[in-house]
């Protein structure tokens, strides 16, 4: 039966749960602050990352962690003054570094990310936006085979979730790609991936598609979820109630205060990530690399190649640090002696992460038509998609052929 369904949040996983529900033969409507791709989808790393199963909290964080937030070229920071308000999540988060949790995570993930090209393709195509999607390898270097060999744990997941990668060795990687200086020796090239040209117009041009087929766009912001009898009626907004038969939750690290009002306690958090946009760049990479020893990756886009990384722990509300973009940009100058451009652009945004690293996918238990789809940490863009189509399967009464369970939104009460 077709519904009027709300879309909450106009980011990647609302744009992609807007089209599969418009292709499902429901009406949509798209609810944002700022309107389309204006948040975390316009600025990621616009890596289709989908080897890249292993949480943060890894074996070994608790030792690390503390030091590398004391040293200014290490990809983790803190604002001091948010660790009273943010130490309870932290704790959670951190009691999934060992490798049983790991594996529990990537498989979990795996069923989430592991085809997102394809997953992308589907999405995009007749829409006008598939233009941004460009095939690619994901290739991740390493300054020495020791550093390489020594992500023994990291190697064993991708494997038994069905990666698989060609490494090459000092002159298989100089003859790939040219681009990099002597620090890197080495390299993982993972086929089979993808990047997006421009991530913020890919999403922009998705919606666009979406109001064109008939999405009614409204821009402003949902205080509360209207229902009768435990069901959704509508969504709030300011002092309107907008009529809805369902609604859907995908505003990213800004869900948590509205799942509560739906009854789903979410430990949620603010990974800030930053990112540095080179301009015309004097070399340009031939495939989105991550940079192991420094943590960030680079993708080549449209005019430009973008840095994007870092993790910085420090809420919604504070402005953007300065030492994550002079981080960033010493690390590139480590990695391709001599790069030089023409502009530089910043941006801070705000990664949505779980306290166990997954997202929540599915509907609230005590409200029916109430359903989110949201904290995807670092792979947000990557399984966007993935996600909106099990949510449009849920809204419609379908069972999607994949297990919800880990993503189950009272698996925190």
């Amino acid at each position: 039966m077709a519904k009027t369904v709300a879309v909450i949040g106009a980011g990647i996983v609302g744009v992609s749960t807007a089209i599969w529900l418009q292709r499902d033969g429901h009406e949509v409507i798209l609810i944002d602050k700022a309107g389309p791709g204006e948040g975390t989808s316009h600025g990621n790393g616009g890596v289709l990352a989908s080897c890249s199963v292993m949480p943060v909290p890894a074996p070994g964080l608790w030792t690390k962690a503390p030091k590398m937030l004391l040293d200014p070229n290490q990809p983790l920071f803190m604002r001091w003054s948010y660790l009273p308000k943010i130490a309870p999540w932290l704790m959670q988060f951190m009691s999934h570094a060992n490798a049983p949790a790991v594996r529990k995570r990537a498989a979990a993930a795996t069923a989430i990310i592991g085809d997102s090209l394809a997953d992308h393709q589907a999405l995009a195509t007749g829409t006008g936006a598939d233009k941004w999607i460009v095939p690619a390898d994901y290739v991740w270097l390493y300054n020495s085979r020791a550093d390489y060999d020594a992500d023994t744990l990291g190697q064993e997941v991708r494997r038994e979730n069905g990666f698989d990668w060609e490494f090459l060795d000092e002159p298989a990687f100089r003859a790939y790609d040219p681009a990099f200086g002597p620090e890197i020796t080495c390299a993982a090239r993972f086929p089979g991936h993808g990047r997006i040209a421009d991530p913020g117009r890919y999403v922009k041009d998705l919606a666009a598609h979406a109001q064109a087929q008939g999405a009614r766009l409204v821009i402003g912001e949902v205080s509360d979820i209207a229902r009768e009898a435990g069901r959704v009626t509508g969504v709030r907004i300011g002092g309107e109630t907008i009529p809805c038969d369902a609604a859907v939750l995908t505003a990213g690290a800004w869900s948590a205060k509205l799942a509560a009002k739906l009854g789903v306690k979410a430990p949620l958090e603010s990974e800030r990530g930053y990112h540095l946009e080179l301009y015309e760049p004097s070399v340009m990479p031939r495939s989105p690399v991550m940079v192991t020893s420094g943590k960030f990756v680079a993708t080549p886009m449209d005019g430009r190649l973008r840095l994007a990384g870092i993790v910085e722990l420090g809420g919604l509300d504070a402005p953007p640090s300065r030492a994550p973009f002079a981080l960033l940009e010493r690390q590139i100058r480590k990695a391709i002696p001599g790069l030089s451009w023409k502009k530089t652009v910043e941006w801070m945004g705000h990664r949505p992460s779980m306290a166990d690293s997954l997202p929540i996918i599915g509907e609230a238990p005590s409200v029916k038509g109430a359903f989110m789809g949201f904290g995807h940490d670092h792979v947000g863009l990557t399984g966007g998609p993935k996600t909106g189509r099990l949510l449009s399967q849920l809204i419609g009464g379908k069972t999607p052929n994949i297990n919800l369970a880990p993503y189950a939104p009272d698996r925190f009460h």
